[in-house]
């Protein structure tokens, strides 16, 4: 009780010095008001849909302003530095840096100030833990399955490790305290920017956004959706260009055409300061969100740390031989994948319709069908959809555990995190050899076996077990979009096969 009321007190101590410094929910901002929240918004929390949030205090209507924050009270590099000569002497020397890692140094510069930085009553709100996979240990990684999804994890450890070590003469100059020089302080501020940092066009790396960042996420092309992680996973000054696919149908299958990438706010310079509003109408006590892109799960957690039970962007890659893209140089390899519903895309669809067909009769007409999206023949179309089918059957089947035995062991691990959970080493026993091998990683035999309490996992644990939730919950949707797609294709040549009777009989 007594950390619910401390949390209360330094979050009413934040939304008044947020308003103190102009930010507002109001489009009448000058008028002092204890917090900065009321008129159209309040903090709430949202157990099943991303945890703390932002809840309407009335009707909103889709499209008007729902948060103003002046540019002042961004945190971006040129405002932290403004505020001392020492820091701004010392990012001066080192232009090597990116502007990602020169912000991970000033974020870590002012969490060494404690209290008397002008941002601690922001600072003292960030999550002090994240998901991301650059976070995840060697048992999150492995528990991935999908050498794709492993390699990602791989390659994002080792570019938090890289960066911070070249920022570590600019850390030391800085005399940092050797708690934030360390490497699991700069995993913490990268994952920080990663993660809540909005686009701002003066500064690559973006801005951290006071209040701004309480929006939980909701993914692109269905406004209704429950939406998913943590509010720390919202926000983005996206790593690379996102765009937002136009799904236009062609012969059956899903074409994809890029626009402007999507957003529900951004820095206007007419009022100098960074402007949210509405993405839909909300009614009262609804939690308002707020999305900043298009991203598949893999790409949700990489750069978030959270990924969506359903995301109709997510992509499942399946091994191509090398040959299939030579053939496919009209689309980008990126576009041979299968949606989460089952659904191989148009891309692939087309390169295999060309790779079965024999050499001698790849002619004009053959390849205007194949570049039209359109179907070459019954025969032919059969023989696509049983590739695909069959790729899918032997990626399955050389995975380490089926959709079945996930799913279990993801109930598993749910039972792992009840508060109220005694376990005794028979029943660690019977959850399964995974179950157990991270119980082995983290010395919890000896604590659980014939526990007569129930377990208190560290903080460290916790984390872990978060972690490979997270990881046997993407490979449990990666193997269900294979299973999916198997189970469309096989519908797929039932019908080709009643077509090509029926015309066999005519």
């Amino acid at each position: 009780m007594e950390v619910l009321d401390l949390e209360h007190q330094t979050m009413e101590t934040f939304l008044r010095w947020a308003a103190e410094i102009g930010i507002s929910d109001s489009v009448d901002s000058s008028r002092f008001r204890d917090s900065c929240l009321g008129h159209s918004l309040s903090v709430a929390d949202f157990p099943h849909a991303g945890g703390r949030g932002l809840g309407a205090v009335r009707e909103l209507k889709k499209g008007e302003l729902v948060l103003k924050v002046p540019r002042n009270a961004l945190m971006t590099t040129e405002s932290i530095i403004a505020k001392d000569r020492k820091l701004n002497d010392a990012v001066n020397l080192h232009g090597s840096l990116s502007s990602t890692q020169i912000l991970s140094v000033c974020l870590l510069f002012e969490m060494g100030k404690g209290k008397s930085s002008f941002w601690y009553p922001y600072l003292v709100h960030l999550p002090r833990d994240y998901d991301l996979l650059a976070t995840f240990g060697e048992f999150e990684k492995q528990a991935l399955q999908v050498e794709d999804a492993v390699w990602a994890t791989e390659k994002a450890i080792a570019k938090c490790q890289s960066e911070w070590k070249e920022a570590g003469s600019l850390m030391k100059e800085l005399e940092l305290k050797l708690k934030f020089r360390s490497l699991q302080a700069w995993l913490w501020a990268s994952a920080t920017i990663s993660s809540r940092t909005l686009h701002v066009p003066w500064d690559s790396a973006g801005c951290l956004c006071p209040v701004g960042d309480l929006f939980n996420y909701d993914a692109p092309g269905d406004d209704s959706d429950t939406p998913e992680g943590p509010e720390s996973a919202i926000q983005t000054s996206s790593p690379e260009p996102v765009s937002t696919p136009n799904n236009v149908e062609e012969a059956g299958f899903v074409v994809e055409t890029y626009s402007e990438r999507l957003t529900d706010g951004g820095f206007e310079e007419d009022v100098n300061a960074y402007c949210l509003y509405a993405r839909r109408n909300y009614q009262l006590g609804e939690q308002v969100l707020l999305c900043y892109g298009t991203y598949t799960n893999l790409e949700l957690l990489e750069h978030y740390g959270f990924m969506l039970e359903e995301n109709s962007n997510d992509k499942v890659f399946i091994p191509l031989e090398t040959s299939l893209f030579s053939l496919a140089s009209s689309w980008p390899k990126d576009s041979l994948y299968i949606h989460q519903d089952g659904k191989p895309s148009f891309a692939l669809v087309s390169t295999l319709r060309l790779r079965l067909i024999p050499q001698s009769q790849r002619d004009k007409s053959v390849m205007r069908l194949v570049y039209a999206g359109s179907q070459i023949s019954v025969k032919n179309e059969i023989l696509v959809m049983k590739w695909i089918s069959e790729k899918c059957g032997s990626v399955l089947r050389d995975l380490p555990t089926s959709v079945p035995e996930d799913t279990l062991l993801l109930h598993n691990i749910d039972k792992l995190q009840d508060p109220e959970l005694r376990l005794e080493q028979i029943e660690t026993e019977a959850f399964g050899s995974e179950v157990s091998a991270f119980l082995d990683a983290n010395h919890l035999w000896d604590v659980t076996k014939f526990s007569a309490k129930p377990v208190e996992f560290s903080r460290k644990t916790s984390r872990m077990l978060s972690k490979w939730r997270l990881s046997v919950q993407w490979r449990l949707s990666y193997k269900r979009t294979l299973a999916d797609c198997i189970s469309y294709c096989s519908e797929k040549m039932n019908n080709l096969s009643c077509t090509q009777d029926r015309l066999r009989d005519l």
